[in-house]
């Protein structure tokens, strides 16, 4: 009688951990933190809208899979010799700060700006470059690979003036493959209906 009540203090202490990890993991589904019900099917539709604006040179120019920024609509090398630096601002004397002020400057093909101009920092590169749908999918939904953002945190960066900054870009340059507020919609529907990869 002893073991069993022993056993099942055991197996009551291991399911209320579980159930407290399991609550304050931010991106488990199921937690306080789902606002919409799991759906796989929408999730994956919305994800597939979303990679084409991802893809596009307005995303892709600021995450290359090396550390010099892409410039143009056809994601060539940045012609300042620019790199990315720990912090992603630059390095040394080469800061974007230099070039890319809080506003665009006026101009055909000037440097686009923004307050928050840089690339991700070094220890985080969050790379969309070469990245297929699913790849992509998994790395923006992993905590430790997308700057650890819960979901929360996710749909609040959809929000950010940098990121909005790719359909403000100044002039004769293509914009993304649809309005900055389809995809905020086609992103929150993604991570909301549960954040699933394309197969």
């Amino acid at each position: 009688m002893k073991k069993i009540s022993v056993m099942a203090v055991v197996i009551l202490v291991i399911w209320m951990a579980s159930a407290f990890r399991d609550r304050n993991n931010p991106l488990l589904p199921g937690t306080k933190n789902e606002k919409i019900a799991k759906d796989s099917i929408e999730s994956v539709k919305a994800f597939m809208k979303v990679y084409k604006v991802l893809m596009s040179p307005r995303c892709m120019n600021c995450h290359p899979s090396g550390d010099a920024p892409l410039q143009g609509d056809d994601n060539h090398i940045h012609t300042m010799n620019v790199v990315r630096g720990p912090d992603g601002a630059g390095l040394y004397a080469a800061k974007c700060s230099n070039c890319h002020q809080p506003a665009n400057v006026p101009g055909v093909h000037t440097p686009p700006g923004n307050p928050k101009w840089q690339l991700p920092p070094a220890n985080m590169k969050m790379v969309f470059q070469g990245k297929t749908a699913h790849q992509l999918a998994l790395q923006i939904m992993n905590y430790n690979l997308n700057g650890h953002k819960n979901k929360e945190q996710l749909i609040e960066h959809v929000r950010d003036t940098l990121v909005k900054a790719g359909w403000t870009m100044g002039e004769a340059r293509v914009p993304p493959p649809m309005t900055y507020t389809a995809f905020v919609a086609a992103w929150d529907n993604w991570v909301n209906k549960g954040g699933y990869a394309p197969k």
